[in-house]
């Protein structure tokens, strides 16, 4: 059954879709990892004063951590809404809400200045940026997917997934850049503020961008022939838990792969030779190679069997951080950016087809909800932890091999998840589509 002709998204449409959710998560992700790595190169000293080296980047970590604690409390209020009331609506609210927080968090004053308020308000923000990130996957995926050609599902979803590495990419550009021009007093003192600062200007752009556009047709056909759900939530646990089960698995591996080349590698390769500025081109150059990687594995999957394409990465990224930690002792430079490069193409490899994968476990009308639930839920026990655990790891067995098993248990935890999941049921949206919608007036720019 092929979609039909008048249900089908002009191409102008499909565009601003993708624009749209590659700009929003990149904006709030460049949000997300300005945090990561400020939490790793300065919120020990400035926020956890008094600890020894070790512990103050627990303390740091931990806050890091409450970001993805509290990203349950948005899938569950931001999924539910984005089932009822429509995904662009959702969007808007989450790109605002993360972004507010974290320009509050370039203001906040230091332990020095305010004393153990400082610590508490800063551990409220980053609660408060979690929780809009965890209703702002599920919608962006939506957003670019449900405007796409179903057959196509792997490459169109795939914008939202480029939001970690561009995010990363942006925030680490400007770290980079204020470290290499400023002094580490000066960085410590304010440099690093004006990268928080920034997300004001860009969050403005992403509203700007996500306003212009209408929901997507597969909701507005849901909701023009009343088939939108009225208790989500309890219908994805009551329907739908082998999707959400196997949603929540399959992102495991990932995150904790993504942790481990994107946030550990910071504070272990400056504690183990390599300088602040050497580790953040490593991970800068990764995040390059990831805008292209990304899409091409979710175009990839639309061709191959998805789940096999993303089975087969999570192997490889099982096996990759025994080869990383031996060929990054040596100190050279162009090893670790190596290394950084192939460990974030294995995850690249994995996140491409994720999003595609994660949306197909659920029914249309379900899909905020459920995709919201399973990429939360996996955050806690994937990304949450993971430096933490890595931390902690090092620090009682003074070793890397802990560390490894640690990312390649999850990447097999995964696969367990791409076993327990479906393959695609195009079926399902162009059921939608071909009931039409009422076509509505293009909105003003």
């Amino acid at each position: 059954m092929s979609t039909p002709a008048a249900a089908t998204p002009d191409r102008r449409s499909l565009v601003k879709a993708f624009v749209a959710s590659l700009s929003g998560t990149s904006l709030e992700w460049y949000d997300f990892a300005v945090y990561s790595a400020a939490a790793a190169l300065v919120f020990p000293q400035l926020f956890f004063p008094g600890s020894d080296p070790l512990t103050g980047t627990l303390l740091a970590f931990s806050t890091y951590a409450v970001g993805y604690v509290s990203r349950p409390l948005g899938g569950f209020v931001f999924g539910r809404l984005g089932d009822v009331i429509g995904r662009k609506q959702v969007l808007v609210l989450t790109l605002t809400l993360i972004g507010v927080a974290t320009f509050l968090i370039g203001l906040l004053p230091s332990y020095a200045t305010i004393g153990v308020a400082a610590p508490i308000i800063l551990v409220l923000l980053r609660f408060a940026q979690g929780v809009g990130v965890g209703g702002e996957w599920g919608g962006a995926v939506l957003l670019s997917s449900e405007f796409g050609d179903p057959a196509k599902r792997g490459f169109w979803s795939s914008a939202a997934q480029i939001g970690p590495p561009a995010g990363n990419l942006m925030s680490n550009g400007v770290l980079a850049l204020l470290t290499a021009t400023l002094s580490d007093a000066a960085f410590a003192s304010w440099g690093w503020r004006v990268a928080f600062l920034l997300s004001g200007l860009l969050v403005a752009f992403g509203l700007w961008i996500r306003l212009k556009l209408e929901d997507t047709p597969v909701f507005r056909a849901i909701q023009e022939h009343g088939d939108r759900a009225e208790a989500p939530i309890k219908e994805v646990f009551r329907t739908e838990r082998r999707g959400l089960v196997a949603g929540v698995l399959s992102r495991i591996g990932p995150d904790v792969t993504y942790a481990l080349f994107t946030v550990f590698v910071l504070s272990y390769g400056t504690t183990h030779g390599f300088s602040r500025s050497q580790v953040l081109t490593a991970t800068l150059v990764g995040a390059a190679f990831q805008l292209v990687g990304i899409p091409a594995a979710g175009a990839l999957s639309d061709r191959i069997n998805r789940r096999l394409v993303y089975a087969l990465a999570a192997a490889g990224g099982a096996v990759w951080p025994f080869v990383f930690f031996p060929v990054i002792s040596g100190g050279s430079t162009v090893m670790l950016v190596v290394g950084v490069v192939v460990g974030l193409m294995f995850h690249s490899l994995m996140y491409g087809p994720q999003a595609a994968f994660i949306i197909e476990q659920f029914s249309p009308r379900l899909r905020y909800t459920g995709s919201s639930l399973a990429y939360t839920i996996a955050g806690i026990l994937g990304g949450a932890v993971a430096p933490l655990a890595f931390t902690a790891l090092i620090g009682r067995f003074g070793s890397w091999v802990p560390v490894a098993v640690y990312v390649a248990v999850a990447c097999v935890v995964s696969i367990g998840g791409l076993l327990l999941g479906r393959d695609p049921d195009r079926a399902e949206d162009e059921a939608y589509l071909a009931r039409g919608v009422t076509p509505r007036a293009e909105p003003a720019v």
